[in-house]
């Protein structure tokens, strides 16, 4: 059997790639490392290295020493958890009526979403709206402002679009209405853009930090990434602790989309590799 050449071509490109990947690992590494460190040894420590200068947990414990830690999980939990399933809905139903043959008024309503994107209006008039409708202090007003997604909404445009209208109008003349068209023929179809859009939503309403902090800063409604940002100032000590105990923080936080990904892992990709490259 003849032996495939290794040319130089893919030697430089496998290199390259290995140095990508070194680039992205590396910071995550030190980020667990800073975390497992102890802060009197800490401080020296560069942002290469990946070795815990004397190990240990002091970090974690003053984390979790945060009596508001545990709920601060469950508020967090419920904000993804209801804004992730509520973006999904509004912007499949969107992407499926804008992608329907003979839709009355789509070239204005899709230049009124592009401007939208293109042009935000900024925190103050958002601010104005939710004050105005009563939703400060209250976690719906995290997940409503983040509820629907110009972006996500154009790349499940072009998914839908590609599923064959052949199919909805087989299904239609058997008697299926616009509901189980949209229900049983064109979400199934669409599954990858939908893990795709459904796991950025998530990582977007897990890792909020600004929106929970401009609109819910109470105690009891507090999230998962406000509380690691008050523990750094729990402790009367400054310095190299505040900024290990960040990393800790952003570890523990991690943890929830890392098991995420890793069920969904395939799907994930397909989505990307089928949504995303598409628009």
């Amino acid at each position: 059997m003849r032996k495939k050449k290794f040319s130089i071509t893919q030697l430089i490109l496998t290199v390259f790639m290995l140095l990508l990947t070194l680039t992205m690992i590396v910071p995550l590494l030190h980020i667990l490392a800073r975390s497992l460190s102890d802060p009197l040894q800490s401080a020296g420590m560069s942002s290469l290295e990946v070795i815990p200068r004397g190990f240990s947990l002091i970090n974690y414990q003053v984390l979790f020493s945060n009596k508001t830690l545990v709920p601060s999980i469950f508020n967090s939990i419920f904000i993804t958890v209801v804004g992730t399933f509520l973006n999904i809905v509004l912007t499949a139903l969107a992407a499926y009526v804008l992608t329907r043959p003979g839709l009355v008024g789509k070239r204005v309503l899709m230049v009124f979403f592009i401007i939208m994107m293109l042009f935000d209006p900024g925190i103050v008039p958002e601010y104005m709206t939710v004050k105005k409708i009563g939703l400060m202090g209250s976690q719906w007003s995290v997940i409503l402002c983040m509820a629907v997604n110009v972006y996500y909404l154009v790349i499940m445009m072009r998914y839908f679009e590609d599923v064959p209208v052949s199919l909805c109008e087989a299904a239609k003349i058997d008697g299926a209405n616009t509901f189980q068209r949209y229900f049983f023929i064109t979400l199934p179809l669409c599954q990858p853009v939908l893990l795709y859009v459904m796991s950025q939503v998530f990582i977007s309403y897990w890792g909020d930090y600004y929106g929970p902090m401009v609109y819910c800063d109470g105690e009891k409604i507090r999230t998962l990434a406000q509380v690691v940002y008050y523990s750094t100032n729990s402790t009367d000590r400054v310095g190299s602790i505040k900024d290990n105990i960040v990393m800790a923080g952003a570890v523990f936080m991690s943890i929830i989309p890392t098991i995420i990904f890793a069920i969904f892992q395939k799907q994930l990709i397909e989505g990307v590799s089928m949504s995303g490259i598409k628009g």
